[in-house]
């Protein structure tokens, strides 16, 4: 239950949730991030009533998802380390994009000290669809958001509570979009109640406040890519990204970190250049098991696209 007198904020940043289309049947026709946060909150019956009467919205950022970059990111996490630090504060609620979810919630685990929950939620449906899936899915954030004891950051689609390290979106058009792998969900949400079946992540208390302090005011951040080792794969696409000043590079290998060779001896050169590189997998279970004497570290059981946010914070320093 909500502690008496505590609020929850919700913080929306656009997405697919509060997506729009011009016929009720268009469920990929439609146009993200056209509803604002208090009309989104306000069609779903029974919210503000299971967030104990107290929800302050705040409209972060207004885009589709794929077009996320660092400076929203940075905006949405200094809010929510304010609203942390609040002790009239109980939970934050984050409406996103599906497309790129999982590294909004990975660079929120990385730079905040989530004592308390900070809850991602989203939609596969636009909000004029026939059957949107977002209401339930902000019933079910609310509800993960006054769980007794839930702390950290967390993902919460279709009944499933994942964490930020393992959740990644597995499909394009299913509702039931996320997977947490071979790790399994965190929980699930049923008829209100969470039922928890792994412990609430861990939380980052050392590196938080100094993390925040880096990013407050940014605005050139480090330059990462991501390359994909696939059959026939050149080096070319990392030299040419060497030759234009690239600080990082993230290499999304096959298997167990396995590298086309061409492909291999470019990284080489590029880290023998002062380039940081990290080998994931493309494969979507599992991770890379380090062998002795890797020339290319492995990203520690990061996917790619999260192996690159925490490289760009790194390399801040």
């Amino acid at each position: 239950m909500q502690v008496s007198g505590q609020k929850i904020i919700v913080l929306a940043t656009g997405g697919t949730i509060a997506g729009t289309a011009t016929t009720p049947g268009d469920n990929i026709g439609y146009t993200a991030a056209q509803v604002g946060v208090n009309q989104l909150l306000a069609a779903v019956p029974g919210l503000y009533a299971a967030a104990g009467g107290s929800l302050q919205a705040e409209q972060v950022a207004q885009l589709d998802s794929k077009d996320m970059d660092f400076d929203v990111l940075a905006a949405l996490a200094r809010r929510c380390a304010t609203a942390l630090a609040d002790p009239g504060v109980r939970a934050i609620v984050i409406t996103h994009g599906t497309d790129t979810l999982e590294e909004t919630a990975w660079f929120l685990h990385t730079v905040l000290c989530a004592q308390k929950p900070v809850v991602l939620t989203c939609a596969m449906r636009p909000a004029t669809a026939l059957a949107p899936d977002g209401p339930q899915n902000l019933l079910d954030a609310i509800a993960v958001a006054t769980a007794e004891g839930a702390r950290g950051v967390v993902v919460v689609a279709a009944g499933v509570v994942h964490g930020a390290q393992r959740v990644q979106k597995v499909h394009p058009y299913r509702v039931d979009a996320f997977s947490s792998g071979d790790a399994g969900p965190l929980g699930w949400v049923e008829e209100g109640r969470v039922r928890l079946v792994q412990d609430w992540p861990a939380v980052l208390v050392d590196q938080a406040p100094f993390a925040i302090e880096k990013i407050a005011s940014r605005t050139n951040w480090p330059w990462v890519e991501l390359v994909v080792s696939h059959a026939g794969a050149s080096g070319a696409l990392v030299d040419a990204l060497v030759r234009d000043g690239v600080r990082g590079i993230v290499a999304a290998a096959t298997g167990n970190g396995t590298l086309h060779h061409a492909l291999e001896a470019a990284l080489l050169r590029a880290q023998s250049a002062g380039v940081r590189v990290v080998r994931s997998t493309r494969c979507p279970q599992g991770q890379v098991l380090p062998r002795p004497g890797d020339a290319i570290p492995d990203s520690g059981g990061l996917s790619p696209v999260k192996a690159r946010i925490s490289m760009v914070l790194d390399l801040l320093g």
